[in-house]
């Protein structure tokens, strides 16, 4: 991946977590970083005669500049050169836009101004699903140590994030727990206990399957120590249980239980709002 990383900026103590985050990992893989504050005019609310719309988006530009200086301020002893930029758009469009060309596009946990309701509304979710680019939502103070966490799904579409899931692990001298939670046919229904299935067997197959899409890439990172895990679980649930210590999470953007037309899957939007650590939706190409 080749690019900056991208931060969207807001003024929030959220969007300068989200920005140390990124520069340490701009820093980490020796890349630019870049600070985006994206704002539309007020269309109601403002009396013409008090303020006219020129006033207006003075007064916004200047606030926005302002943020993404104290932003770019507080991580210059990691990134000495921060590039800035304010863009009068919808924060998911200017998100969206900035992901064609970046390495990763990186987002706060909560908003402020221009980026209300980051994550509890729809941006974070919006961009993750059609950001061009990896998108990773910083929720809180974050750990330095620990497992990267990868979420794989056994389809061809998740090797995308395997990939990342694998650079990060060798970047960060981490272990790399590679999980498969799978759920056996029709659990929890009334049907269960008349289907005849070997469930042992059915484990043993998620096994094999874990091992065939992890092989190419531990041949390709072999300083990575992989801890491979397959659990008879949800896989929202095993996955926010696996990365209570991780130090990053990683999943796809639609595992192989989506439905057509569904750009992020019911998993991957319950982890944007949820996981107890950075997480990275990568979308496969």
């Amino acid at each position: 991946m080749t690019g900056p990383i991208v931060v969207g900026v807001d003024g929030s103590e959220s969007a300068l977590t989200a920005v140390r985050w990124a520069a340490e990992e701009a820093a980490r893989h020796r890349v630019p970083l870049e600070l985006v504050h994206a704002y539309l005019l007020p269309r109601r609310g403002y009396p013409e005669m008090v303020l006219t719309a020129h006033d207006v988006r003075e007064a916004f530009e200047e606030q926005g500049r302002q943020w993404l200086e104290a932003a770019a301020a507080s991580v210059r002893d990691l990134v000495p050169e921060v590039e800035t930029s304010v863009v009068v758009d919808q924060p998911a469009g200017a998100m969206i836009t900035a992901s064609q060309g970046a390495r990763l596009v990186v987002l706060g946990s909560r908003g402020l101004g221009g980026f209300l309701g980051m994550v509890v509304g729809s941006v974070a979710v919006s961009v993750a699903a059609h950001g061009r680019s990896p998108v990773v939502v910083v929720r809180g103070p974050y750990p330095a140590t620990g497992p990267v966490v990868l979420g794989v799904d056994g389809s061809p579409a998740g090797e995308a994030a395997i990939g990342f899931a694998f650079e990060e692990a060798s970047a960060r001298d981490a272990t790399l727990t590679a999980l498969l939670a799978w759920t056996p046919l029709l659990a929890g229904t009334p049907y269960a206990d008349k289907v005849r299935v070997d469930w042992d067997e059915m484990e043993e197959q998620q096994r094999q399957s874990l091992a065939q899409r992890l092989a190419g890439w531990q041949e390709k990172f072999p300083d990575v120590a992989v801890d491979r895990r397959v659990v008879r679980e949800r896989s929202t649930k095993a996955l926010l249980d696996a990365s209570r210590d991780a130090q990053l999470l990683v999943v796809g953007s639609r595992g192989r239980g989506g439905f057509a037309g569904m750009l992020l899957g019911s998993t991957s939007q319950a982890l944007v709002h949820h996981a107890p650590c950075p997480l990275a939706v990568v979308r496969a190409d």
